[in-house]
């Protein structure tokens, strides 16, 4: 700091407005070259240092001129006490005070009069442009507070005096650093980065990350220097070299990857113009041509700017997790405790997996994977020890070729995938110390590679993990009552590990264009083959990754009701073994895309299909008559449980056709005949509504005489209404009636309690009858807002019309970004070229749909009626300019 600084120079300070010019200006500048310079780590450090300069000589002309106690000091405090100050950080600020902060150490000022000093200086700062986070304490109040709250121990650790009494702010420096217990400190900072952890998914491979707070952010790196400055063990990677708690090797790294982040957040915040930290798709691309990155062959240039982010936040946090490790044994003692042998190689320093010696993978690679075979097999270990960590870190040039296709290695592979337990924690620590991309070169390819497909909230490598553990649970006892009918069905399949080389194998294949469950397929077979697994598992395995999206594809968008799409299935498994290691790989898969993808709704149509395809691998010939008799029977049966009259279903039924008992359930046929018994010739719309034995939502009735354009009406209404529909089934009467079911859900996650869901089924029961009286024309669809998201990675409208193989009946598929009125549009169209409607499935994948309809009509049968529909179609999927 430069002594002119100081208060009680003489020179007169600058007018507010002439402070403000000078401020504005000098800032513009800095950013102005630094945007036209080269993208690169030390020009940001040379604009963090430059900023923080700038802003300590303005305070410095802000506090002269509001003439404040000679005996009081200006501190700066957090990331500016730090030095570093990006393009649109706060500006955090102490004014500490003598003694008490009245007036008795300086008669001129009275204690009102300092108050009103202090509020002109900060009043100056906004004035001039300056956003300053202020608070005023003297010594005695900055300790207590420190001791209450870690936060402000944090922030009062990194202070730097700007301007004001050097004797008071050693004093200040002196007493806060008293105060501070190192042991007690560690303790708060690392429970609290691990609920900031949680808070940001506990991953850094979120797809739009926070790249200060998420984990592998800049937050994490100035953890260690936190805590490591309040054991006195150093302020600087060198420092810490120095004492011995990081290698030369790593203080390079720790410097190269800090320098990223810290690229990446200042031209986040040139770019947004406002503090932003989080790395959101809006600006991902606008980033990325800052740095002057290019779109590549088969990445965006946003991609290629994420996985640099990905590939450095990695980085920290391994270097994180061994730095804390070390630092808290050094501030423990727990590095001098006994250890227990586990092994020749391999010792348990209380709880944690040691190595014997520094060298050991070096001298031994064949101990690198034994690490976590040991880490799995040994009862009481909690993780890798700092040592262990550091020597796996220092080993990745040792995981070359060789060591891929040495003999021993892949033993010890199979070894950790055919451990009773332990898989999950087991790979995550590989893929998080790189020996999982190292040992399988083709995972390594998917680390950190984004997926822009609108449902996926996770990197590859991270969602293949997700996946893993999602199998992984099927065959845990304690998670049985999270996954019922996958546990029965996983505690009878053997060996588990097929499913779990399935699981890492499904979308290994991911980014390089083609079909990746075919890529997959064949990289699985070499796997299969190199690791010497036995014909039917490797077939086995080959037939998951290549088919793990077909089950989900037949659930969702097919009839499961016609018997050819289950007997094709069924030919397609070919077995019970394959069919429920299909079911298991599905629905741990979808789980693992995102938490907004997986319903209970979906879980039923997948299971509903495991249970007619099981049936048809048995032999079960279709009997349809024997079918919807047996659905019958017991409908019957439910009525007579409600104290329904003998012969209440029977106005109803005579009306029906086979086709209507064979796409309805038992309890769905029971309730539209109790429902609907004293309605048959109504001619105006009854409406009747029920929670769904499925999951959340609610399943609505209607019926009604039939009119071309009623499904439409009825889309237009849960549109307006807020409700989205998820599935629809549409039947037509012999005497002209209409009897569609509906599941749907609100958007406003209010139907958690019974009062909740009898006012919703009280409004849809009312406003539905009301909204399909009306005879007007159909109302403009509303051309709803998309996310953002689905601006920044919009789906290209695709439409497909496919006839059944008599071509009486047509598929249309849908496929489009997620947007209110998007099922109104296409219901509208449908309904202007006289489409009729048998069925709908409505699948929402995070914000991208993909709607299947069973439809009939004259203007299909006619190509170029055909192409118009189409267009049609696609101008109302198309997403608002």
């Amino acid at each position: 700091m430069n002594p002119d600084l100081r208060a009680g120079s003489a020179t007169a300070a600058p007018s507010l407005p002439l402070l403000k010019q000078r401020f504005v200006e000098g800032k513009t500048a800095l950013l102005e070259a630094f945007a036209a310079g080269r993208a690169t780590a030390p020009a940001t450090a040379r604009l963090l240092r430059r900023l923080t300069r700038h802003v300590d000589t303005t305070l410095a002309d802000l506090w002269r001129k509001a003439a404040l106690p000679k005996g009081a000091a200006l501190v700066a405090v957090g990331g500016y006490g730090r030095g570093e100050l990006f393009p649109s950080s706060d500006v955090d600020v102490l004014i500490v005070l003598s003694g008490d902060g009245d007036s008795r150490s300086d008669p001129v000022h009275g204690a009102l009069a300092q108050q009103e000093t202090i509020s002109a200086f900060i009043t100056g700062c906004w004035d001039i442009g300056l956003e300053v986070g202020s608070s005023v304490r003297n010594v005695e109040e900055c300790v207590a507070e420190a001791r209450r709250d870690v936060t402000v121990q944090t922030a009062l650790l990194e202070s730097r005096l700007v301007c004001g009494s050097r004797r008071l702010y050693q004093q200040f420096r002196q007493a806060t650093d008293a105060a501070l217990d190192a042991r007690a400190f560690l303790r708060a900072k690392t429970l609290e980065m691990r609920q900031r952890h949680v808070k940001y998914d506990g991953t850094p491979y979120a797809l739009e990350p926070n790249c200060k707070e998420s984990p592998g952010g800049l937050r994490d790196l100035q953890v260690v220097i936190w805590v490591a400055r309040a054991a006195g063990l150093g302020q600087t990677w060198a420092e810490l070299a120095q004492k011995g708690l990081v290698t030369p090797f790593e203080a390079s790294q720790l410097h190269k990857h800090e320098g990223v982040l810290k690229l990446i957040r200042a031209h986040l915040h040139l770019v947004a113009g406002r503090r932003e930290d989080r790395l959101v798709f809006d600006l991902q691309t606008a980033v990325a041509a800052s740095f002057g990155l290019k779109a590549t062959n088969d990445q965006r240039s946003s991609e290629v700017l994420m996985h640099r982010y990905y590939w450095a936040a990695k980085a920290v946090s391994q270097l994180n997790q061994i730095l804390l490790l070390n630092i808290e044994e050094r501030i423990s003692g727990s590095e001098r405790a006994p250890m227990r042998p586990i092994n020749g190689r391999f010792l348990d320093r209380g709880g944690m997996l040691e190595v014997a010696h520094d060298e050991l993978y070096i001298d031994n690679p064949h101990a690198i994977l034994e690490t976590f075979v040991v880490y799995q097999q040994t009862p009481g270990l909690q993780g890798l020890s700092a040592r262990t960590l550091r020597a796996l870190y220092n080993a990745r040039n040792v995981m070359d070729t060789d060591f891929r296709r040495d003999p021993v290695n892949r033993q010890q592979f199979m070894q950790i995938l055919r451990q009773p337990k332990g898989q999950t924690h087991a790979f995550r620590q590989m893929n998080q110390t790189s020996v999982l991309g190292r040992y399988l070169w083709v995972f390594r390819r998917i680390v950190g590679r984004m997926q822009h497909d609108l449902f996926h909230v996770y990197t590859v490598d991270q969602h293949i993990l997700m996946v893993l553990r999602n199998v992984r649970r099927f065959f845990i006892p304690e998670h049985a009552h999270e996954y019922a009918f996958c546990s029965q069905l996983a505690s009878n399949f053997d060996p588990p590990w097929v499913l779990y080389v399935a699981a890492l194998f499904h979308d290994v294949a991911k980014g390089r264009g083609g079909d990746h469950s075919e890529l997959g397929a064949r990289e699985v077979r070499r796997f299969c083959r190199e690791h010497l697994i036995p014909r039917n598992d490797a077939q086995l395995i080959e037939f998951l990754v290549r088919q793990h999206l077909t089950m989900s594809r037949i659930a969702q968008k097919e009839d499961l009701s016609d018997a050819d799409v289950i007997d094709q299935f069924a030919r397609l498994v070919g077995s019970e073994r394959r069919l429920t290691a299909l079911y298991l790989l599905t629905v741990a898969d979808i789980r693992g895309t995102g938490p907004r993808v997986w319903n209970a709704w979906k879980g039923k149509l997948l299971e509903d299909l495991y249970r007619l395809t099981l049936r048809a691998l048995g032999g079960a010939k279709p009997n349809l008559a024997a079918e919807i008799e047996s659905r019958k029977q017991e409908a019957r049966q439910k009525l007579a449980l409600l104290s329904a009259l003998p012969g209440t279903e029977a106005p109803l039924w005579k009306t029906l056709e086979l086709s209507y008992f064979a796409r309805h359930e038992a309890a769905d046929i029971a309730w539209h005949a109790r429902s609907l018994w004293r309605y048959i010739e109504s001619r105006d719309a009854v409406v009747r509504a029920r929670p769904s034995a499925v999951g959340d939502g609610l399943q609505v009735l209607v019926y009604c005489p039939d009119r071309p354009d009623l499904f439409a009406r009825i889309c237009g209404y849960f549109d307006n209404a807020g409700f989205s529909i998820q599935d629809a089934k549409v039947h037509t009467t012999r005497t002209g009636y209409a009897l569609d079911t509906f599941q749907v859900v609100t958007a406003h996650g209010d139907g958690d309690d019974a009062a909740a869901y009898r006012s919703m089924i009280s409004l849809i029961e009312t406003q539905a009858a009301l909204a399909l009286a009306s005879d007007g024309p159909l109302p403009e669809p509303r051309r709803g807002r998309v996310s953002r998201r689905v601006r920044s990675f919009p789906v290209q409208p695709r439409v497909t019309l496919a006839p059944d193989e008599r071509a009486q009946r047509w598929l249309l598929t849908v496929t489009a970004s997620d947007r209110s009125g998007l099922l109104y549009a296409i219901a509208r169209v449908l309904a202007r070229n006289h489409i009729n409607l048998q069925l709908a499935k409505v699948t929402t994948l995070g914000e991208r749909v993909e709607d299947t309809f069973l439809v009939d009509g004259p203007a299909l049968q006619q190509p170029k009626a055909q192409l118009r529909i189409e267009s049609e179609l696609l101008d109302a999927c198309a997403a608002p300019g």
